[in-house]
């Protein structure tokens, strides 16, 4: 009772409609899209392949408003409205941009690797096609932009998966060879449409003049490729000249304000188009957390599978709070030194982590500690107090100094490029059994992108308030994905 004002207000009808025209086989919408659907949702797949409902229902959603529905400007979705509230004035963009909601570790790459074939194959086949077989696909940064590129690099997903029919497949072949172009590394464009993959970094400009000269020479007439000082053509300035593209967020709960620069990067992009007279015809956007910094859910946001869901699917690691008597003996002391004013707390996670720890390496695995504080001096502190009264914790815990906001500088100090570094190679070779890590403590590690398998244990030591700029889902998410596939472990 009273399920359905937790939902986005859009997703109610939409999910309805959805699951009528889905019952129906898909009528209305072009014949290559009615093969795609059918191929990926309704066909056996090789070792019992099959994607989960909630990744079937994004795609479907996005398929349905814009073929179906021909939606094509953000105020015709206000029809879907189920809570009265929504007003056009909180769609912000002049163009088309639909959010999906899915839970951290639920598969939102594969639900992009599906959308993005849909239009590469809608554009291929359909005459009139407004799409694009050009993508923009933006990281928040490089941890997730690593995680994405083992996934897009060599169109690995996409061969991987059961994503591209088999040639000959509804009489059609399904060629799919799009350019891969990672961060600034550019070669030559192909006309057989091209992946950019890059963090929103490489889109901001220390110098605002850079970006209002390179506007001003592209309104003034053709702007021929440019180079920079060390001969490496921008990614930027490419995707501002081609003549369509379709823009895809990862991690898109960053876009929640007019002022930011992701923004008014993707805004620059439709403004490009508008000067040659089409726009940006499609921003697509996954988060877990489609949420502003003060709570309120993104209006766009059409299709909803939340944490509950993922857990009760075990789709997800199940998360377990402390018993009522161990919570019952957590204290705060009153203490200047952060570790000991904490000790009951990281007392509980280290004796809850050694029983995991314990158990999963009979399985062959390696149980991780994660304990996230409020500043980094107090990084330094809680590590010295976890090697010095536990042994098993001596020489194999694991400081990775964020900033308040979870983010580690990229600019170009080398010690800000030498914690980058450390904090890349540690997310991608953290959960082997090839280093002695066991705990990691960390301001925040990251609100997304450190997508390790093996965390067990969470140990919060910060408030999640609205003022630190911290959703409580984005840090148990850095715990939630499976160690096992089959039979889990909670």
């Amino acid at each position: 009772k009273g399920r359905e004002k937790l939902l986005p207000p859009l997703v109610n009808k939409i999910r309805k409609e959805v699951h009528e025209w889905r019952k129906a086989g898909y009528p209305n919408i072009s014949e290559v899209t009615k093969s795609l659907l059918t191929y990926w949702f309704k066909t056996e797949h090789p070792n019992g392949f099959q994607y989960y409902f909630a990744q079937r229902e994004s795609v479907e959603s996005i398929i349905y408003l814009y073929e179906h529905e021909q939606i094509r400007n953000p105020s015709e979705l206000l029809k879907y409205d189920s809570s009265g509230v929504v007003v056009e004035s909180m769609f912000e963009e002049s163009w088309l941009r639909l959010v999906i909601k899915q839970a951290t570790g639920t598969g939102k790459t594969k639900v992009l690797s599906l959308l993005m074939a849909w239009c590469y194959f809608h554009k291929e086949f359909n005459e009139n096609s407004e799409l694009s077989k050009n993508f923009l696909l933006l990281a928040p940064n490089t941890i997730v932009l690593d995680r994405l590129k083992v996934d897009i690099e060599g169109l690995k997903v996409f061969n991987s998966d059961p994503v591209l029919p088999p040639n000959g497949y509804s009489g059609k072949s399904w060629n799919f060879y799009p350019k891969v172009h990672i961060q600034d590394n550019i070669g030559s464009l192909s006309r057989n449409g091209n992946i950019f993959l890059t963090n929103i970094q490489r889109f901001v400009t220390r110098n605002d003049e850079v970006n209002k000269n390179s506007s001003m020479d592209f309104f003034l007439g053709d702007k021929p490729v440019t180079k920079t000082t060390s001969n490496k053509i921008l990614v930027r300035e490419i995707v501002n000249n081609l003549e369509d593209i379709i823009v895809f967020n990862d991690e898109a709960h960053h876009i929640h304000e007019k002022k930011l620069a992701w923004f008014k990067t993707i805004e620059n992009i439709n403004n490009s188009l508008v000067q040659k007279g089409t726009k940006l015809p499609l921003q697509l956007d996954v988060t877990a957390t489609p949420k502003d910094q003060k709570g309120n859910i993104f209006p766009h946001t059409i299709s909803d599978y939340p944490l509950v869901e993922a857990i009760a699917q075990q789709v997800v690691k199940t998360p377990i709070l402390p018993d009522e008597a161990s919570r019952g003996k957590l204290e705060e002391n009153i203490s200047s030194k952060f570790s000991e004013r904490w000790k009951d707390f990281i007392d509980l996670g280290v004796t809850v982590w050694k029983q995991d720890y314990e158990n999963h390496k009979k399985l062959g695995k390696k149980a991780l500690l994660f304990i996230m504080v409020d500043d980094t001096t107090n990084c330094d502190d809680v590590k010295d107090y976890l090697e010095n009264n536990y042994s098993i914790l001596k020489g194999g815990t694991f400081i990775i100094h964020t900033n308040k906001d979870g983010h580690i500088d990229e600019g170009a100090s080398s010690k800000s490029q030498k914690e980058l570094l450390e904090l890349r190679k540690l997310a991608n070779q953290v959960d082997s059994d090839d280093n002695n890590i066991k705990a990691v403590v960390s301001v925040l590690m990251l609100k997304e992108g450190w997508d390790v398998k093996n965390v067990t244990t969470v140990v919060g030591l910060r408030p999640f308030v609205a003022s630190s700029n911290i959703l409580p889902e984005q840090a148990l998410g850095r715990g939630l994905r499976r160690m096992y596939f089959g039979q889990d472990v909670t």
